[in-house]
């Protein structure tokens, strides 16, 4: 439906006599509100709109993720901008749930033990679903392996070889020790075990000599046994020497026999799982390098990490060896051989988008836990825990930038793997140097992943500037709309959007009234009512308090006064700052005249944003002026207490005023201006025009009607600009003059550019067709000072000469007065011009 701003024309008269008939414009009632017309609606409640959604009005939004998501190329992530209120997650998500459906789901990771370097475990990629599938085998394959291994080794093959095996050590000690014995006897001596070892006795008639015999030997027979002994002691030495290499031996020997044994046990025990993942060449090696390691450790496995077998076979006393019974999972040897499921597809769909809330850096990059085992930190690879990162791998990622930024370590992290493309799990601390710790190096992942960060569009720009590396890594700008033009079409669009949000949030239907009131509000939120806000957050935050309020009416379905009722409890909530404000005006301790004329003073608007509201509020603006030098003064800019903004505005006054009066005539003045009772920091050029307005009256000596409010911005030219928050401006001055009480006389001028802003409240709009309160637009300063003071403005003839009884020849002649006054301070009497101090 297309709408223009309807005018009417409105004749001021003098309060004495018609000085003239001069016609400004005043905006009818139908010109302050565009309602939405619920007879475009071709449905009764939302429950009848047909393909609902959550996102209308991005197409370039839409156009950058799509360049941004099919460009495979190095860089090109993604940075998602717009204001706040705005369901950047949502949209985001949305879209690239969209486009993860038709990528193929990546491969899970896992991670298992390097048995070369247990520090630097190995990563193994398989097939979705695949990972979990060969954890599960693997674990229940590990719990049959003590049952398997304890059946092999108890067989009586294997007791027999072993005891065989004891058998033939202990004769070949046997017949070792025999054999000396033997020599040592056809030399006349005999070998004796003694507690401290071996020795050599002399024999006399195949029996031990006494002490007595051995004392009646000669010296000659001494000596002779002495050196019979010393070549025996010799032999035997030899022979102790080789026991241990001979333990060795049969250590060797022993081991052969187990690995033979284990071999021919674990062959049938992972027969099953190496048919089933015969197509999976790099989980046939690590089962290969599984079983390798078992056969290896196959006695250290029995015993449940404790040695056996030999060194019990070398001291003679075999134990039955049932092995540990504990479940693989807290066995402290079989840990090595299960598999670290790190990211499992199982369920996914395509590629996954993964959205990490807390973007810390061990949640981004991964992790290392630690047991602690009798006062000890201990790890291995199984305690090895995956980051958004690796979750999000060949998918995408999805960040609050902000968040990130927040969080020590996180976004230079997030740009070592991105600028490397290899996602490597370390601690920061050790990064940094901040510990040294023995931990372990788990083997890096290639990344494939897109990353979208969602911000501020200021944060944007700050990293743009400031960070070297995010040109580089973000090329990828998606731009949030902020608004989207409202028409009749794309009101009909609105209604699918508020319904998706609706489904999504569980919310009752709502009327084609109650949607209609929130359209409104929508146009109202962005100050434009030829736009509506795509800030779908706060659009999604007034239905959910349109819900709760049909709730507590007993509604089924959310009607217009349910939207209304939660639009009036939302401002209520927030408004007691701006409660105290107007209670100021109407008790007069801030003042503000409605009523009256004055010379030098005007009424302008202000607005404030405190919390969730923004509100207006009118401020009394006065100017004085005396003889000077053309200067004028801005007090609040003199105290500091004003923004280069408004300080801008107040010095383009002086330009005006210099092309209107000082072409063939000093400006002899000296002029103030000042907010009056204002106590904090001011910015913003939407009271130039009131300036302008007081400084002009208060040149003229022209009295201003204080029944109206003015706002506006001006050029040098004159010419009224637009300004924001042109609704909640009028409504702050509409609400003095209601509670003071309307007299019919009072009113708001505004720019005639601010036409399309106007989104105002019921009530005001009432007492405009109660003709209790009017609002006129103007497209100059001359048609505000018209209106102001009820007197024509003037042009100027061919002489430059302004009409008697008009504004301008008040003004002329006022300031023609003031240079001849200042002249003759400044003249001597011979008539030359005295030095100016």
């Amino acid at each position: 439906m297309e709408r223009t701003a309807v005018l009417s024309h409105f004749r001021f008269y003098n309060s004495t006599t018609i000085q003239s008939s001069i016609y400004v414009k005043k905006l009818t009632p139908e010109a302050l509100r565009f309602e939405c017309d619920t007879a475009n609606f071709d449905f009764k409640t939302t429950e009848d709109i047909e393909n609902p959604t959550t996102v209308i009005g991005q197409d370039r939004l839409s156009s950058s993720m799509k360049f941004g998501v099919g460009m495979d190329r190095k860089g090109y992530n993604i940075f998602a901008l717009g204001p706040n209120k705005t369901d950047k997650l949502g949209h985001i998500k949305q879209f690239l749930q969209k486009k993860a459906k038709e990528s193929e789901t990546p491969s899970d990771l896992c991670y298992v033990n390097n048995f070369e370097d247990e520090y630097k475990p190995h990563v193994l990629k398989l097939p979705a679903g695949r990972g979990c599938e060969l954890m599960n085998r693997m674990d229940k394959l590990l719990e049959d392996l003590i049952p398997t291994l304890n059946s092999a080794f108890e067989t009586e093959e294997y007791q027999n070889r072993r005891q065989a095996l004891k058998e033939d050590v202990q004769q070949q000690q046997d017949q070792t020790f025999e054999d000396l014995q033997q020599k040592a006897r056809d030399k006349g001596l005999a070998l004796i075990r003694t507690p401290s070892g071996f020795s050599f006795a002399p024999l006399k008639d195949g029996e031990l000599m006494s002490e007595q015999q051995m004392q009646e030997l000669s010296e000659e027979e001494r000596e002779e046994l002495e050196e019979k002994t010393k070549e025996l002691q010799k032999e035997l030495q030899k022979i102790i020497q080789q026991m241990p290499s001979q333990k060795r031996k049969v250590r060797e020997r022993l081991k052969e026999l187990d690995r033979e044994i284990a071999s021919y046990a674990l062959k049938e025990l992972f027969r099953d799982i190496r048919e089933d993942f015969s197509d999976q060449e790099n989980v046939i090696e690590f089962l290969d390098e599984v079983v390798n390691d078992i056969i290896e450790n196959v006695q250290n496995i029995l015993s449940g990490g404790q040695q056996g077998g030999v060194a019990q076979l070398m001291g003679g006393q075999q134990q039955q060896q049932t092995g540990s019974e504990a479940a693989p999972k807290d066995h402290p040897i079989l840990q090595r051989y299960r598999v670290n499921v790190i990211v499992d597809h199982e369920e996914t769909e395509g590629a996954p988008v993964v959205y990490e809330n807390n973007p810390n850096y061990k949640n981004l990059i991964g992790r290392v836990e630690y047991q602690s085992r009798m006062g000890a930190l201990t790890t291995n690879f199984n305690l090895i825990k995956p980051g958004a990162l690796h979750k999000a791998h060949g998918g995408y990622l999805i960040l609050d930038a902000r968040r990130l930024m927040l969080e020590p370590f996180a976004w230079e992290g997030l740009k070592r793997a991105l600028k490397s493309g290899e996602l490597k799990i370390e601690s920061f601390a050790e990064s940094y140097r901040m510990i040294s710790t023995v931990s372990l190096e788990p083997e890096a992942i290639d990344l494939d992943v897109k990353v979208v960060l969602l911000g501020e569009r200021m944060l944007y720009y700050l990293l743009h500037e400031y960070d070297p590396d995010f040109a580089s890594l973000f090329k990828v700008e998606a731009d949030f709309e902020d608004e989207i033009d409202r028409n009749d079409g794309n009101q009909q669009v609105y209604s699918r959007l508020l319904a998706g949000i609706i489904e999504n949030n569980e919310l009752r239907h709502f009327d084609k009234n109650a949607v209609a009131r929130v359209i409104e509000r929508s146009a109202r939120l962005v100050g434009d009512n030829e736009k509506m806000s795509a800030r779908t957050e706060e659009i999604s935050e007034l239905l959910e308090e349109a819900d709760h309020w049909a709730g507590e009416n007993g509604h089924d379905v959310v009607t217009e006064e349910d939207v209304k009722k939660a639009i009036e409890e939302r401002i209520y909530r927030s408004s007691r700052l701006r409660d105290k404000v107007q209670e100021s005006i109407n008790r007069e301790f801030i003042f503000i005249d409605t009523e009256g004329e004055a010379v030098g003073q005007v009424n302008g608007l202000s607005v404030s944003r405190i919390g969730n509201l923004m509100f207006g509020r009118p401020n009394r603006i006065t100017a004085r002026v005396q003889l000077g030098k053309g200067e004028i003064t801005d007090i609040e800019r003199e105290v500091e207490m004003s923004g280069p903004i408004h300080s801008k505005g107040v010095m383009i006054l002086k330009g005006f005023l210099g092309e209107r009066y000082g072409k063939d005539r000093p400006l002899a003045l000296s002029a103030s201006l000042v907010f009056e009772q204002s106590y904090s920091k001011l910015d913003g050029d939407s009271a130039s025009t009131a300036e302008l307005y007081a400084l002009l009256s208060a040149i003229g000596e022209i009295p201003l009607k204080q029944s109206f409010s003015v706002t506006g911005s001006v050029n040098q030219h004159g010419k009224v600009q637009p300004i924001g928050g042109v609704n909640e401006k009028i409504e702050g001055f509409f609400d003095i003059c209601k509670e003071r009480g309307l007299t019919g006389e009072q009113g708001v001028i505004i720019p005639a550019s601010n036409r399309k802003n106007l989104m105002l409240r019921e009530d005001v709009i009432d007492a405009v067709k109660a003709d209790q309160f009017h609002i006129y637009t103007v497209e100059t300063i001359d048609e505000g000072m018209e209106l102001l003071t009820g007197m024509e403005m003037g042009e100027p003839d061919k002489e430059g000469n302004y009409p008697e009884g008009t504004i301008n020849h008040k003004i002329a002649g006022n300031l023609n007065e003031m240079a001849r006054k200042r002249k003759s301070f400044t003249t001597s009497k011979d008539g030359r011009e005295k030095e100016q101090t």
